[in-house]
């Protein structure tokens, strides 16, 4: 059995979708086909049922995911806990910004496991997990929602109210708060990258709880790119305060948006995860549950 064949089809069945499949797994539309093809060989049966206007699984393909989906996991658990024991360390990616709660934890499992080294890397923030799947790190500290079948949350926290980053001449920085609606009186500058739709659209929505539509720029690939062409007036970018508060800048007014769900944070890994990652969720959350 090709492992492979087996990742494909379990992101297909997440995405229904062959092209946001591809683009999770960094390969074509025509080779996600190919190896669902493969597999559907092997099994001697449909997975998927493929028509000009969706994709869905079979009864048989629903069943196959199921089962599937928690031996995969604890197969990339296995994996990594031998890799990591291997290199007698972990590596950790982050988007953005390391915040204090992070490196308490870090800190915290140097102490307690000394001989285990942690090391940091930064992730481009429209990936959040292409590093991950790679092997470039064993975790990785990113914004959520996470909605991926191959990917475990281990801990969620820094839950944080949304703002609004708009140049600081804006009518909108004078205001004391924004309601969701007022967005699509602006523009939205959205991130790049392979990030996956439902991702994408969490963080740069394209219409407001009623409707209305959001107007979008054209997209940046890091946080500082997209500050800067809000201070240059170019449009507005969905931040938590706390990303706000580590980028104060005087082009750019950050406004308090309501009405929108809280911005959060994941620690993620492939599978179960390796018992230094799990302490180190452990030691994120904290006794206060990671709020």
């Amino acid at each position: 059995m090709e492992i492979r064949e087996l990742e494909c089809f379990l992101v297909l069945s997440e995405e229904l979708h062959f092209g946001r499949a591809g683009e999770r797994l960094y390969v074509s539309q025509s080779r996600v086909s190919q190896l669902l093809r493969s597999l559907e060989t092997r099994l001697g049966a449909r997975l998927v049922e493929r028509t000009s206007r969706r994709v869905r699984l079979t009864a048989f393909g629903e069943a196959f995911a199921a089962s599937l989906r928690p031996a995969y996991g604890a197969l990339a658990g296995v994996v990594e806990e031998a890799r990591a024991a291997a290199r007698g360390r972990t590596r950790v990616g982050f988007q953005g910004a390391v915040y204090e709660q992070v490196t308490r934890a870090i800190a915290e499992l140097r102490r307690d496991r000394p001989e285990h080294r942690v090391e940091i890397a930064e992730i481009p923030l429209g990936d959040p997990f292409g590093a991950l799947r790679r092997g470039e790190v064993d975790a990785a500290v990113v914004l959520l929602p996470v909605r991926e079948p191959d990917l475990t949350v281990g801990a969620v926290f820094s839950r944080r109210p949304l703002v609004l980053a708009v140049p600081a001449g804006h009518p909108f920085a004078r205001r004391a708060r924004l309601a969701a609606e007022d967005l699509a009186r602006t523009a939205l500058i959205p991130v790049e990258g392979p990030a996956p739709g439902y991702w994408r659209r969490f963080h740069c929505p394209a219409a407001t709880p009623d409707g209305r539509a959001i107007p979008h720029e054209d997209g940046v690939r890091t946080l500082q790119e997209g500050l800067t062409l809000v201070g240059a007036g170019r449009g507005a970018m969905l931040l938590c305060d706390a990303t706000a508060h580590h980028n104060r800048r005087g082009d750019v007014a950050f406004v308090p948006v309501g009405g929108l769900p809280e911005s959060a944070l994941g620690l993620v890994w492939a599978g179960n995860g390796t018992a230094a990652l799990r302490a180190l969720a452990a030691a994120v959350q904290g006794p206060g549950g990671g709020t």
